[in-house]
This record gives C-alpha cells, structure tokens and sequence, in this order.
C-alpha cells in the first residue's frame, strides 16, 4: 500500500494522531492499548522522548498490523532511514525540510510536516508531503486555515496541531482533516487508564460532529 493510501485509511475511521511526547519504552504498549481501544489509529512517538526508537519497535511488533505507527520530532534524514529500518511507516516534523520529506518519501513512509504558510505548505507537498500539520494551531485560526485552503491542493489532508481539546477542536472541524493531540492526551508520567480516558473523551467529540454533519446532509 502506497503512503497517500496509508494515511487515508488511518484518517478515515478516526482522524486523530496520539503524540506520546515523553513517553517510555516500558509503559508505551499499555498506553498504545488504551488509545487504540479508544479507537484513535495513528500515533506518534516524538524523538525527544526517552529511548524513542525502542518504543517505536516495541509499538511495530505489537500494533502494526493494527495502526499506523511512527516518529515525531523527525529532524534528520538519518532520523527518517531509522524509522524505516526498525518498521516504522510515519515520519512527522515540526518543520518544512525538505530533504527530510524527499527521504521519507524516497522510503515510502507517510510524511507529514509541520508548516506554517502558504509558501512552507507547498515547498512541503512539492518535496512530496503525503499530509500537513498545521502547527502551532493555537497561534492560528479556522479563518486562517480555510483562506489558504483557496489555494491549498484539497486532496492534501492538514491537521490541526498544538493547543486541541475536545472543546477547541469544534471550532477546526470544518477547516481541517484531522488533529494531532499532545498534552491534553498525554503528558509524561500519565498511566494507560488517564491517557484511555482522554482518549475516549477525543473520539466521542469527533463522533458528535460526525453525527451533527449527518444529520444536516
């Protein structure tokens, strides 16, 4: 399956990404557990969390099959080629590097970037980006994201990240694709049953608007 199709199939059920900021190797399958019990299908493991890449191998082995599974913080290339190597098939960033993303798409892992404008959001898809990420979405807004959405290529998903909750996520459903949620999931030290919980709270919210939107045809 190529990374466009990927990323799609993993949106579509649940367009969340769990970013597990923090998180260590000897808890993170508890914690994956609870969140994909919650239904949320994609997750991220930042690189600035301890002993990142072993968390990465230990939620491949175990959720693979099951979820799309990555890093964050991707600031390298040699970072991208790890994910690869240990199964890993996300690459997220912060930032528009453009060798980064012609890695990860040389690698055919999903790439998701992090931008900001107009120009850092076609300088991504066009190093190949199969999605964006809006960040931080807290220092935007919908009115922003939905005006470069006049020239943003609709059939690039973006996701709303930084600063989400059940509650501010209302105001992005009708902008965005997705969200990426940090903190208001998981803050390091969290147990699986608090992260379970934030995560069920996250899904029912994008449920209610899923319903709502139904309802209006």
């Amino acid at each position: 399956m190529d990374a466009n199709s990927l990323l799609t199939d993993a949106l579509t059920p649940c367009p969340l990404v769990a970013i597990l900021r923090g998180v260590k190797p000897s808890e993170v399958e508890g914690i994956v557990e609870a969140v994909l019990a919650a239904g949320i299908q994609i997750v991220e493991v930042p690189l600035n969390s301890p002993d990142p890449f072993d968390s990465i191998a230990r939620l491949v082995k175990r959720f693979g099959g099951d979820a799309l599974i990555g890093a964050g913080t991707v600031l390298s290339v040699e970072n991208a080629r790890r994910v690869a190597e240990i199964g890993g098939q996300l690459v997220i960033s912060p930032n528009v590097d453009v060798a980064v993303i012609a890695e990860t798409a040389r690698l055919g892992l999903v790439s998701l970037p992090g931008y900001f404008t107009p120009s850092e959001a076609f300088a991504a898809i066009n190093a190949g980006a199969n999605g964006l990420k809006l960040f931080p979405a807290e220092a935007a807004s919908p009115k922003i994201l939905n005006a470069q959405r006049a020239v943003i290529p609709r059939g690039v998903p973006i996701l709303a990240v930084g600063g989400i909750t059940p509650v501010t996520m209302e105001d992005w459903h009708d902008a965005c694709e997705g969200f990426g949620l940090g903190s208001a999931l998981y803050k390091a030290g969290m147990d699986a049953a608090q992260v379970g919980r934030n995560a069920a709270a996250f899904v029912s919210a994008v449920n209610r608007r899923a319903a709502r939107s139904a309802e209006l045809g």
